[in-house]
């Protein structure tokens, strides 16, 4: 499987999606349009951020390690002391996928629930990224309290990027008031320092990304507490999330990387070839 850099759309504003005029939406059970897909203004997901959410990346139909991003919803619920019916959910991503078909074959599928209730899921088109995305740190303080809670309270990790991207980077990286480094909003970081993989530590209060734990499966990458002066004297620097596999760092503020580095290069390819094996016999 080629990794998703190597097929990366071109550079354009990050995140940015093309419009869901293909897309479905499941709302409790009922498919239809995403665009005609509503919930009542007075839901607490609306109006408070209050709910959970999964994004899943699906290939040729099939949605890469579900029952993992289901149990992070099951967690997150939990945490969150949100009533969670996840055998619903599970139905309603199979009769989602089944009714959008392979014309186009939905790139992946997002899951929300919310206070007011309501299951959610939309199918996706990948957003468009550059193949090497250009980082600037961004003071940030983590919600100790939403540890381990994949919520719907995204606004300050989406500033961060906005405060990345009027510095002229394409995206943020989570850095303490300390210095350490987190993570960047939506994915994990991994920095390569004497040929080792190393990225921050789930008790530095970031999210348990399941990409995040693919690449320590398939390479030699270790945990351990950084600083924003140990990523900038790295040899080479990587983002991984399930929308982006291994995605390679081209600047983290005023350090350049030049290539696409070894480290890096063998981690995507290794990455690959996990997701082809675990799809082929899916």
């Amino acid at each position: 499987m080629q990794p998703a850099w190597r097929r990366a759309a071109p550079a354009g504003r990050l995140g940015t999606m093309q419009p869901y005029d293909d897309s479905l939406a499941s709302m409790d059970g009922e498919i239809m349009p995403a665009t005609e897909a509503t919930i009542p203004v007075t839901d607490d997901g609306l109006l408070r951020g209050d709910g959970v959410f999964e994004a899943i990346r699906i290939y040729d139909g099939v949605p890469f390690r579900l029952e993992q991003h289901l149990a992070r919803l099951e967690r997150s619920a939990g945490n969150l002391r949100l009533p969670l019916d996840l055998e619903s959910v599970r139905a309603d991503v199979w009769r989602l996928l089944a009714q959008a078909g392979s014309d186009p074959s939905p790139e992946a599928m997002r899951i929300l629930v919310t206070r007011g209730g309501r299951r959610i899921l939309l199918t996706e088109p990948l957003p468009e990224l550059p193949e090497r995305i250009r980082l600037g740190s961004i003071t940030y303080a983590p919600t100790r309290v939403l540890d381990g809670v994949k919520s719907l309270s995204y606004a300050a990790n989406m500033l961060a990027r906005r405060l990345a991207q009027e510095a002229g980077f394409d995206e943020a990286l989570l850095v303490t008031p300390e210095g350490l480094a987190l993570e960047a909003p939506t994915s994990s970081i991994f920095y390569v320092k004497d040929g080792q993989i190393a990225t921050p530590p789930l008790s530095d209060h970031i999210l348990a990304s399941i990409t995040r734990g693919l690449v320590i499966e398939v390479t030699d990458a270790v945990e351990r507490r950084s600083t924003l002066t140990d990523l900038l004297g790295a040899e080479e620097l990587f983002l991984a999330s399930t929308m982006r596999e291994v995605h390679p760092v081209a600047a983290l503020d005023e350090r350049e990387f030049a290539t696409v580095g070894p480290v890096t290069a063998a981690a995507a390819e290794a990455v690959g070839r996990r997701l082809a094996a675990e799809l082929a016999r899916a």
